[in-house]
């Protein structure tokens, strides 16, 4: 194991390997007999079902579903340990624990591999379900199994229709034309966040762009809350992803500011809105520059100009938003034959398109000022446009260098503002255009209205109806859900540039539910994110038929209490729940308008350093390690490499090492002699003050996410208790029972199976889930010694049992009068001793 990370070397046994652990007596440990008994038992018994009547505090943990893809693999395996550990702890101190489970089970990779097989993606869903179920099981997670809901199901899909409804109803699901990110291979819509380096991030292959008319959320209508709302998260989510929401949110504060373009012979006079940050540097605008990709480029754009703009609009197509916002990237750009006039000094500019201004970031359009901004001097050198310094920070002239000046100074060439210092020149400017009525103050934002119209199959369809007198009509609440075809298979799937459902003449030709004519159903599925972003209120009353959730009982369950899953859903997933949950809070259907209390992220389980991969050859078979080493050693293995939130190399770690340890301390349940019940205050004081140290410390170690330390700690308490059987007073010593049972209470956490076996052994009634978190005696807290370590030139000499009050000069003498430091000083001076009271003493020889 890791034990770098996790603490307490000397508690970690020895590596090994074996199926069982043979004790003197011929009892042996055995995992394969534990897997195989016990969870019947917590079956029957409903252990991890809550109460749900108010009873007990409610707490609700939940991991991030999986999508079922195929088996578990190690990422699951770490996730899943962290989630259940807290899960656990709830539950042993007493509150009513919440842990569901189910299945993302809507998405593109079922469709594919339904096309490969000639199926159903139906067919390859529910069977990797029911296989992951399976694994599920085995690896023992607390889950309430009744609860279980898969979003592929018609019973959940139906609510995420009727939620888009309202949300249609609000306007804040809407159609428009846009270009959009168009992967060739998939045939499907991608958002931005789906496009990594320029290329999909399901296949890889380069995406383009294409004009749909699509679907949208108006998640922008929430930007501020989203953004505002952080606040309350602070110190509950990890810091990097509330950093990095603000930062895909985006508010900036600027101004709107009206360019009037002259007319033509062939155009008429057009006004265009810009969208600056910098107000102040109006008179340092010396072009003017629209997204090529807008349709405002195509009406602006001279009928001589016309061509090359089209030409130019064409290799825009091949290019990336991230590509064309690059710094370092040649600009390229065609002038349209067009002059906008500056409303401050009316200066006439002349208008590009160019890709480097994108289409749907502000109004795809702004004034250019060279001197001030490093894209808009790269471009200025590049055509030779003028390059005019306005705010005097000191630097060299940027058309010299090529540096942008980007500092803070005063105004300069620049009318009334000149003199005026940056931030009192922005509020002067924008004071000016108000006056003029050519523009006002306004707040913009990157984020953008979250695209979720899908060109696949395999999602749940768009609850809306086309009709050609109606135009668009929502499907009546009492004809959901709109399911999906059972008709089309394998080849019907195939991406052909639009939906596959548009082929399923049967399906899509309806009667209009307003004027009963005919009409067409919507062809688009939902972006499988919209599934995700409320299934977590599902899964406080899944049966529930009268609507998405049980209004009292999703009351009672939310917020989510503890959220745990990997940081690569800092943005999309976790955005896109809490933009849900504000709505549905506005629609008077929720009291809570944040989704997640608090926020765990694990990390990656890497080997050798390195994701693991098909093309590296590097992976580790989760069903392989759960075979040779047992269910609980993979699990105490992933806790105690290191904090839930690090990397976990699978070839620096020992699941062997766990093994030997879980039955080191499943042994203590067999030399256990002591009847249960027995009073342990006639025992072994020592041992009794670890046992309560290590409870008191584990209940901080475990509210702070340090679940290796604790394992560190159980380790040290098993070998305290394992010396005074096998030294001091024994197996009937009451002391060490109460040792034994904490054991068991503690390693429920980690280890379940090796805990109830423990538990039962002990002479106690299944679970040790229910046991409940053991009482500290604060008597039994205070150390009447402690060990302080003496060394001598670094290497440990001696160790000496002092009072925990003694001071750094009684300290230093004893460590001085020690017989082990006198003969490894063999006669020579001293040239320094340094004291760390009472813990520790270096001794540094002349």
């Amino acid at each position: 194991m890791n034990s770098k990370k996790a603490g307490s070397v000397s508690a970690q046994p020895e590596s090994g390997q074996a199926e069982q652990a043979e004790q003197q007596d011929g009892t042996a440990y055995s995992f394969a007999a534990m897997e195989a008994k016990w969870p019947a038992v917590w079956d029957r018994l409903q252990v991890f079902t809550p109460l749900d009547d108010g009873s007990r505090e409610r707490r609700y943990v939940l991991d991030m579903f999986p999508y079922p893809s195929g088996d578990l693999h190690m990422g699951h395996a770490e996730a899943f340990a962290m989630g259940d550990v807290v899960a656990r702890y709830w539950r042993q101190r007493r509150f009513d624990v919440l842990h569901p489970i189910g299945w993302d089970s809507f998405g593109l990779p079922a469709e594919n591999a339904a096309i490969k097989r000639n199926a159903h993606p139906s067919e390859w869903t529910y069977t990797n379900i029911d296989t992951q179920a399976a694994s599920f099981r085995r690896y023992a997670i607390s889950a309430d199994w009744s609860r279980r809901l898969h979003t592929s199901d018609p019973e959940y899909y139906r609510w995420t229709q009727w939620l888009f409804k309202r949300f249609y109803e609000r306007g804040l699901a809407y159609r428009k034309d846009s270009p959009v990110n168009w992967c060739p291979k998939d045939q499907t819509v991608l958002a931005n966040e789906q496009v990594v380096n320029g290329a999909c991030e399901r296949c890889g292959t380069i995406v383009t762009k294409k004009s749909l008319n699509q679907w949208y959320f108006r998640i922008t209508d929430y930007a501020d809350r989203l953004l505002d709302d952080m606040a309350e998260l602070e110190g509950r989510w990890p810091e990097r992803v509330l950093a990095m929401q603000r930062n895909w949110i985006g508010r900036s504060e600027g101004a709107h500011v009206r360019f009037v373009l002259e007319a033509t012979a062939d155009r008429p006079e057009h006004q265009v809105t810009v969208f600056t940050t910098r107000p102040d540097t109006l008179y340092g605008a010396t072009f003017f520059v629209v997204a090529a990709d807008a349709a405002l480029a195509l009406e602006l754009v001279t009928p001589e100009h016309e061509p090359a703009l089209m030409a130019y609009r064409e290799q825009v197509k091949a290019l990336s938003d991230i590509e064309r916002q690059a710094t370092d990237r040649d600009k390229t750009g065609v002038f349209t034959g067009r002059y906008a006039v500056n409303p401050l000094n009316g200066e006439k500019l002349p208008v590009w398109a160019a890709d480097y201004v994108l289409a749907d970031y502000g109004t795809g359009a702004i004034m250019a000022v060279p001197a001030h901004d490093q894209r808009d001097l790269d471009f200025a050198r590049k055509f030779g446009l003028p390059v005019r310094v306005v705010v005097d920070t000191g630097a060299e002239h940027p058309e010299s260098t090529g540096v942008a000046a980007v500092g803070e100074g005063t105004l300069i060439n620049s009318g009334d503002l000149s003199g005026l210092p940056k931030s009192e020149a922005i509020a002067a400017a924008i004071s000016i255009v108000e006056k003029a009525g050519t523009g006002e103050k306004f707040v913009n934002y990157r984020l953008r209205d979250w695209l979720l119209s899908r060109q696949r199959f395999w999602g749940t369809p768009i609850p809306i109806i086309h009709c050609p007198s109606c135009g668009e009509v929502p499907v009546p609440d009492d004809q959901l859900p709109v399911r999906l075809p059972e008709d089309l298979r394998g080849e019907d799937l195939s991406p052909k540039g639009t939906s596959p459902l548009a082929a399923a003449e049967a399906w899509v030709n309806v009667a209009c539910p307003k004027c009963s004519g005919p009409a067409r159903r919507d062809t688009d599925t939902m972006d499988t994110f919209v599934d995700s972003s409320w299934y977590f209120l599902r899964f406080v009353s899944p049966q529930y038929t009268d609507g998405p959730f049980d209004p009292a009982k999703v009351n009672d369950w939310m917020p989510v209490g503890q959220y745990v899953g990997g940081v690569e859903h800092a943005i999309l997933h976790l955005l896109y729940a809490r933009f849900f949950t504000k709505v549905i809070h506005d629609l008077g259907m929720l009291d809570a308008d944040e989704p997640f209390s608090a926020l765990l992220n694990q990390g990656q389980v890497l080997n050798g350093g390195k994701a693991m991969s098909k093309s590296l050859g590097n992976g580790v078979d989760l069903g392989e390690q759960l075979d040779q080493f047992g269910v609980d050693a993979v699990r105490l293995t992933m806790v105690f490499a290191g904090p839930p939130e690090d990397d976990v190399d699978w070839a620096d770690v020992s699941p062997a090492g766990s093994a030997k340890f879980l039955a080191r301390a499943w042994r203590l349940g067999q030399d256990v002699t002591s009847p249960a019940g027995s009073d342990p205050v006639a025992g072994d004081r020592a041992l009794r003050s670890v046992t309560h140290r290590t409870i008191s410390d584990a209940r901080d170690l475990l509210e702070s996410h340090k679940f290796n330390v604790v394992v560190a700690r159980l380790m040290e308490l098993v070998n305290a208790t394992r010396k005074v059987i096998d030294t001091g007073a024994g197996g009937a010593d009451p002391a060490v029972r109460e040792a034994a049972e904490t054991v068991a209470v503690l390693l429920s956490l980690f280890a379940p199976y090796t805990a109830e076996d423990l538990w039962s052994a002990l002479g106690h009634e299944a679970s040790v889930s229910n046991a409940g978190w053991p009482e500290v005696e604060e008597a039994l807290l205070v150390q009447e010694t402690v060990t302080a370590v003496v060394q001598v030139q670094g290497k440990v000499r001696d160790r000496l049992e002092v009072s925990p009050q003694i001071s750094e000069d009684d300290l230093r003498d004893l460590a001085l009068a020690s017989e082990n430091v006198q003969r490894s000083l063999d006669g020579r001076g001293i040239r320094t001793v340094i004291v760390r009271a009472p813990k520790l003493v270096n001794i540094v020889p002349a």
